[in-house]
């Protein structure tokens, strides 16, 4: 048996934390003399200390850490399974970050040329256009802003199932609806469409009408420069937003090589200002 200070020193982990890991119940001590309090691990708990720490560098969560002690007394299976997840999830951060340092790196050249990092604003275009009415196949919830990942891939993932049993026909690229006017501390009033022909449960009819549009190419990290303009336009202009601000994404992420890429329009449905 080890004392809880052997134990730390061969795991390199502190005392400290390794009473909150038998607080959670991660890892419990292999016996607690009943007389002093004092705890002891067996050594064979060192292997399982040595897996918790190398998932926790894999930033797997404790509870997380937790099911995964599971998987493995279970068998390689589950494991597999969860790697595989979190081996997509860190590959994603090294896209997304690669692209923000492409942008830094750019902002940074345009700093260092005397030019302003907002130019990228002068590209964006607003178009007043008669947007055409659609039959939506859709799911509508609160979305809380970290959310919206794995939001965007569960809600379209469920409704192309939809369509694929249901052998209903795409009529345009899906799109989100932000129904919201600013965020509550339940999220934002989002609902994940996808243009239909067919009537069926849970379709509904939209009809935006007039609209503002603008063609975002690149990151989804532009899109906010988009309504920022269309705001503009609309104060400059004399208009008003008269229902759900909407994305339609022409590109599919998953079919582009990068984001550079990606084509999303932005919607502003709108009316005169009548004096």
């Amino acid at each position: 048996m080890l004392s809880i200070g052997a134990f730390s020193k061969l795991c390199r982990v502190s005392t400290k934390t390794l009473r909150y890991y038998a607080e959670i119940g991660l890892l419990m001590p292999s016996e607690i003399n009943p007389a002093n309090g004092y705890r002891y691990y067996a050594v064979e708990q060192l292997e399982t200390m040595l897996f918790i720490n190398r998932m926790k560098g894999y930033s797997f969560s404790l509870d997380e850490i937790r099911e995964l002690l599971k998987s493995k007394e279970a068998g390689d299976e589950g494991l597999c399974r969860a790697f595989l997840q979190k081996k997509r999830a860190i590959e994603k951060q090294m896209r997304d970050c690669e692209c923000v340092l492409e942008q830094l790196g750019g902002d940074l050249e345009a700093l260092q040329q005397g030019r302003s990092i907002m130019a990228y604003m002068e590209q964006l275009r607003v178009q007043l256009v008669k947007a055409p009415d659609m039959r939506l196949l859709s799911v509508r919830k609160m979305v809380q802003a970290e959310e919206y990942p794995k939001e965007y891939a569960g809600c379209f993932g469920r409704l192309f199932q939809k369509i694929a049993l249901e052998k209903l026909k795409m009529t345009a690229p899906p799109m989100a609806l932000f129904h919201s006017a600013e965020y509550t501390p339940a999220g934002l009033d989002t609902e994940f469409a996808v243009p239909v022909e067919q009537a069926a449960a849970g379709t509904r009819g939209f009809c935006p009408g007039l609209c503002l549009k603008t063609e975002v190419r690149g990151a989804y990290a532009q899109l906010p420069a988009a309504y920022a303009k269309q705001l503009e336009w609309a104060q400059r202009e004399g208009y008003e937003c008269t229902d759900a601000l909407y994305e339609v994404y022409v590109t599919d992420p998953v079919e582009a090589a990068a984001e550079s890429e990606y084509l999303t329009e932005v919607y502003c449905p709108v009316k005169k200002i009548t004096l």
